[in-house]
């Protein structure tokens, strides 16, 4: 099997969740840091302009958004599963955590020391969001996102109240780690018992559980070696078209597929496969040859090429 690359910075929290879902299978993979902030000229050839993190690479495939590669990662290192439960629950218990908490941990860590970011990043986060990155709106805007954190936090509190250790059970997966990350954020950043999480004994215990699945076994790797990787490879999907599909599109349209929240930059290409969790789009490019990328479609907007 080609290796696992992931591509990624040791503060970013989505990237967290990848870590330790190789935690939890004991995997080994190979670790590519990028920058922070753009420019990412050793990740743009294999993305085609995509620039969130993380971004995994298996050979000339390519799974953008943490949706793909966690299932990605499941189908090929099935034990332990990421699915103590139904996949179907699991998955919407990962969107809930992401949707509801992620915004209110960013807020709360900005809130903190936003006046203290460098102008660099503070430029970079305002075009990937598409809106102002203003530190003092961000510090007037704290009770409420506190407020919002309180709230979701008392369910996930509250699932934990039984006694369980994870989120569904005896097992960790995929709902915990997408949890976990926006706690993750805030405790790096604020301390482990920060406000609001001291106010909940029960997620610090459940957090400590989390953090000790570790992230596996991971090795550096030079990001010039990843790109050659994926420039002797070609890519393993075969085309497969969507009999179900909304808008008839079938393999060998041109498309472009963009995220509907942030991070806005349109990826083109042809189409490869398709269906109700994933498109697969293959692209060129002189420094990696063809590729194929695979996004989710929750929170993607796939339209025709211009």
């Amino acid at each position: 099997m080609s290796e696992f690359i992931l591509h990624h910075y040791p503060t970013s929290p989505y990237s967290e969740k990848v870590r330790l879902a190789f935690g939890l299978k004991g995997l080994g993979w190979r670790s590519v840091t990028i920058p922070v902030i753009m420019p990412k000229p050793d990740l743009m050839p294999l993305t085609g302009g995509y620039r969130k993190t993380p971004v995994l690479q298996i050979g000339a495939d390519i799974y953008c958004d943490t949706q793909c590669i966690m299932r990605e990662i499941e189908r090929r290192a099935p034990a332990p599963s990421l699915f103590p439960a139904p996949a179907g629950q699991s998955e919407a218990l990962a969107w809930w955590a992401e949707k509801s908490l992620f915004g209110g941990a960013v807020g709360v860590v900005f809130a903190t020391f936003g006046d203290k970011v460098p102008k660099p990043f503070i430029e970079d986060r305002a075009k990937f969001s598409g809106r102002n990155f203003d530190p003092a709106q961000m510090k007037a805007a704290m009770p409420l996102m506190i407020d919002q954190l309180r709230a979701h936090f008392t369910w996930l509190e509250s699932m934990l109240a039984d006694g369980r250790k994870f989120m569904q059970g005896a097992s960790a997966g995929l709902a915990d780690f997408a949890a976990y990350h926006c706690v993750w954020m805030i405790q790096r950043n604020l301390g482990k018992t920060a406000a609001p999480l001291d106010g909940f004994p029960g997620i610090l215990a459940w957090s400590e559980r989390v953090a000790a699945i570790g992230h596996g076994k991971p090795t550096e790797m030079d990001a010039r070696e990843a790109l050659a990787i994926a420039k002797a490879a070609s890519p393993a999907t075969p085309a497969a078209a969507d009999p179900g599909d909304p808008a008839g599109r079938k393999p060998g349209d041109q498309v472009s597929v963009t995220p509907d929240d942030t991070g806005r930059d349109p990826v083109r290409g042809e189409l490869v496969a398709s269906g109700p969790q994933e498109i697969v789009i293959r692209r060129e490019d002189p420094a990696v040859g063809q590729v194929h990328l695979h996004f989710p479609r929750a929170g993607f907007v796939v339209g025709r090429a211009a």
